[in-house]
């Protein structure tokens, strides 16, 4: 999150990072608190001290695993806990470690993650261990919401609950909220539920289960297909568009006069759907409707998913285009009453050119996660950052934005 500002530092300090990455950034650190301590020169190697200095530092979402010329392993979580680092310590003593835990499928083991603001210091020598707290915490993890929704693997497990049941069950609440929007239109054919690939298929089984339990005819099969696996989320908007227009093709182009439910994970900046939307319009569909397996995104996410500007995402851009008094019920984002919620959904469903866009309301979102609210980090969704620089500038760009409309009204508590 602050890493412009702690470059800049190791620039005035004489250090030339290699690249630009937050790996070249962490290894000049460590190096720098290296020199000042006199670790180059002989002394033990003291990461306990090295790994509390840079805590303290750095504002952002860090795990990492360090091996040293000794054959040391240092594995780190900083104090935030947005992204998990698990361990596996086998019968035998030995530690695996992964950012997820269905790396471990099949082993056999003590299986845990390592806490927020903490170092495990593996001697290469002995193979002894010590697992140390670096600032007193303890301080609890809250895992970006990001990981369960989109990307973690299907297989992974929070508190015991899967991620592909987590989205299987958003899926159907999300199916229960569509019927009713399904059942007011008269279709000659079942509707074709389809998923945004590849990580929107659990979510399209759920809501085409509900779709069935509440008596609204549709069938299940995939009718968007992709031509490479590269996102399309990170990049200058130019690339993002082309890469989009090369990515996704139609898998099916019997779609003449059918009605069409495409479920994905989130709906971001909205240029991938409105491209996708136009090539199934193309192909015949007479509606396209949008079902979103998450409340609408409000801020960016600084810690790393490629996201800078309030100006990017698909909310502001409808949000600056209503009436004042709209502008000022919708503001209260994950707070918003149901019909501020359905302004933004026409609204933006009219922006993408989608016959219905259908987000999952916040309080659902929190219902159906696997452990409390406090346990992940919502801030996509709240503008509620889980660092204080992040706050910082998420409150800078939220003035800046609003200072461009004069006759807005101010953000509800």
């Amino acid at each position: 999150m602050n890493g412009g500002k702690l470059r800049a530092e190791l620039l005035a300090e004489g250090h030339m990072p290699a690249d630009d990455t937050d790996a070249e950034l962490l290894l000049n650190l460590i190096d720098r608190s290296f020199n000042r301590d006199g670790q180059l020169y002989g002394a033990p190697t003291d990461y306990e001290n090295t790994f509390r200095d840079i805590d303290h530092r750095i504002d952002g979402a860090i795990t990492l695993l360090l091996l040293d010329g000794e054959g040391n392993l240092i594995a780190y979580r900083n104090r935030p806990g947005l992204r998990p680092l698990e361990i596996m310590q086998l019968d035998d003593g030995s530690f695996l470690f992964a950012s997820e835990n269905c790396a471990f499928a099949g082993l056999k083991g003590e299986l845990r993650q390592l806490l927020p603001g903490h170092i495990i210091n593996i001697d290469g020598k002995t193979g002894s261990w010590a697992d140390h707290s670096l600032s007193g915490g303890p301080y609890k993890a809250r895992l970006c919401a990001y990981e369960a929704l989109y990307l973690g693997n299907p297989d992974s497990s929070i508190e015991g609950q899967s991620h592909f049941q987590t989205r299987y069950n958003i899926g159907l609440a999300l199916g229960h909220l569509l019927a009713q929007r399904l059942q007011k239109e008269k279709c000659s054919a079942p509707a074709i539920v389809s998923s945004m690939p590849h990580t929107g298929g659990p979510y399209a089984d759920g809501l085409f289960a509900a779709l069935a339990e509440s008596g609204v005819l549709a069938e299940r099969r995939e009718v968007v297909a992709t031509q490479f696996t590269q996102r399309t989320l990170i990049g200058a908007a130019s690339q993002r568009k082309a890469r989009i227009a090369e990515k996704y093709r139609l898998s099916q182009t019997e779609l003449t006069e059918r009605t069409i439910v495409i479920v994905d994970e989130a709906l971001i900046r909205g240029d991938t759907s409105q491209a996708v939307i136009r090539m199934l319009l193309a192909a015949g569909a007479t509606a396209v409707h949008w079902a979103i397996g998450s409340p609408p995104i409000v801020s960016p996410n600084y810690y790393g998913l490629g996201i800078e500007t309030l100006e990017e995402l698909v909310f502001w851009r409808v949000w600056k285009k209503l009436p004042p008094e709209q502008r000022s019920r919708t503001l209260r984002f994950h707070k918003m009453e149901p019909e501020a919620l359905e302004t933004i959904e026409s609204s933006t469903a009219a922006s993408i050119k989608a016959a219905t866009v259908t987000y999952l309301p916040f309080p659902v979102l929190v219902s159906l996660l696997p452990c409390r609210p406090d346990g992940f980090d919502l801030s996509p969704f709240t503008l509620e950052m889980p660092t204080g620089a992040g706050q910082k500038r998420a409150d800078r760009n939220l003035r800046q934005l609003m200072a461009d409309l004069p006759d807005s009204e101010p953000i509800h508590a």
